[in-house]
């Protein structure tokens, strides 16, 4: 039986009957919504995703909005979803949208890559599922799925791969509006059901045509996976500098951010780094502000 036929009617029907009730799916939503909801998701959990997701939304509904808005507004308002350059990233989208667009998110594809902070993943997705144009769409849930229903094995590699594009261009439905929506069924398959740690697969709509599940559910034997460590962290300084910052209603004295880990060097790196990063501006000698 063709791939894409033993796979198509069953994640579209199960995607029809369990896809969840999400703000940036429902009827009327922006393109700018949209791509919002892109920004966030990235790396972050829906459930941590959504109270930022609304107060963002009802804040600033459109990207002259937030344009207008000062940067480090967006890193304040970013909250502690982690990863805060998105913030700013987002905000510079924002900018060049109103400047470029005249404040649309544009339909294109190549005008949403040549934004600012916009990568391969993000303007496929933007074009999809707020356009509903024909594109493979790439993250993490959808990779996960497809190297198990077609290539059989557990997980990906660590970094999306030609063949894996192949296999994404290879599956997608021809009619656009059937391809944006088994863009988001394959991505919400991977999401609830073919999960990472535990996947459902008594429950999967495709388990009898995975590939991974015919050859007995064989354990991943490729380079070591990447793991998400924390805990005394560079990383993990960088939030609580932030979260003071974020917290404050102006500038911030240097021994005020110095309280908040006891590891002097180590601090003092993620502080500079989140000057690099355009995160935090030091406006006089040991004084520190978010971006304006």
């Amino acid at each position: 039986m063709d791939t894409a036929y033993a796979l198509h009617r069953p994640i579209l029907a199960w995607y029809a009957a369990a896809a969840r009730d999400l703000p940036w799916r429902g009827e009327g939503t922006t393109p700018w919504a949209v791509m919002v909801s892109e920004f966030m998701l990235q790396q972050t959990p829906v459930k941590r995703v959504l109270p930022v997701y609304d107060e963002w939304i009802r804040r600033w509904p459109t990207p002259r909005a937030l344009a207008d808005a000062p940067a480090g507004e967006a890193v304040r308002a970013w909250g502690r979803l982690g990863y805060p350059r998105r913030a700013l990233r987002l905000h510079a989208a924002a900018t060049a949208i109103t400047a470029r667009h005249g404040g649309e998110v544009p339909e294109d594809h190549a005008a949403l890559l040549a934004l600012p902070g916009v990568g391969e993943y993000t303007a496929a997705a933007v074009a999809s599922f707020a356009f509903r144009q024909r594109h493979a769409v790439l993250d993490t849930n959808v990779r996960r799925v497809f190297a198990r229903a077609v290539g059989g094995q557990e997980y990906p590699a660590n970094a999306t791969t030609a063949a894996e594009r192949r296999t994404a261009a290879a599956l997608l439905p021809d009619a656009p509006e059937t391809a944006a929506t088994w863009a988001v069924a394959v991505m919400e398959l991977g999401a609830l059901v073919c999960t990472a740690r535990s996947p459902d697969c008594g429950a999967c709509p495709v388990q009898r045509a995975c590939a991974w599940r015919q050859a007995g559910s064989p354990p991943y034997e490729g380079p070591a996976r990447r793991g998400q460590s924390y805990e005394g962290t560079d990383r993990q300084v960088r939030g609580k500098l932030l979260a003071v910052l974020r917290e404050a209603p102006g500038s911030v004295a240097q021994a005020t951010l110095d309280a908040v880990w006891p590891d002097g060097v180590q601090r003092a790196r993620a502080l500079d780094g989140l000057v690099a990063d355009g995160l935090v501006e030091p406006v006089a000698p040991g004084v520190y502000r978010l971006p304006q």
